[in-house]
């Protein structure tokens, strides 16, 4: 399966860190890239997500709308949590986010996105022509948005 590792570092504790995170609004904000949105239909649709809850997040991807629905499967507060998607474009996602203190007022987030894309060999193909940049855009977008509320 691809997967994308990303280490992020934010001026802020842990905890703080953690908590910013886990709040759908930090996506719909990030988000505007791909008109990123969580809507009815699955579970929470703002605020701080926790353990069992899902969403189903909208967004547009090359102009085709998409609907993708996570499940916090595990949480661990302040050091990781994990979202599946139970329904959606792929035929298997998984997202780890890992925090680390680096001192008081340091955090290191590290995010492991897995995925495995449906179509067999089309699939691959898509994964190399835009599925892991888009994917890269979408992560760097929503660490960004984390580090510019500590900022």
């Amino acid at each position: 399966m691809p997967e994308i590792v990303q280490r992020t570092m934010v001026r802020a504790p842990v905890a703080d860190v953690f908590e910013v995170s886990l709040d759908l609004d930090v996506e719909r904000v990030a988000g505007r890239r791909y008109r990123v949105r969580a809507v009815e239909g699955a579970g929470r649709t703002s605020g701080r997500i926790e353990l069992g809850e899902k969403v189903r997040w909208r967004l547009r991807v090359l102009g085709v709308p998409l609907t993708h629905t996570s499940h916090i499967v595990e949480l661990e507060r302040p050091r990781r949590f994990v979202d599946q998607m139970e329904r959606g474009a792929f035929a298997e996602f998984r997202h780890e986010h890992s925090y680390e203190a680096e001192g008081p007022q340091m955090t290191i987030m590290t995010d492991r996105m897995s995925w495995r894309s449906p179509w067999g060999l089309l699939g691959r193909v898509a994964d190399l022509l835009f599925v892991t940049r888009t994917l890269h855009r979408l992560l760097a977008d929503r660490n960004s948005e984390i580090v510019r509320r500590f900022s």
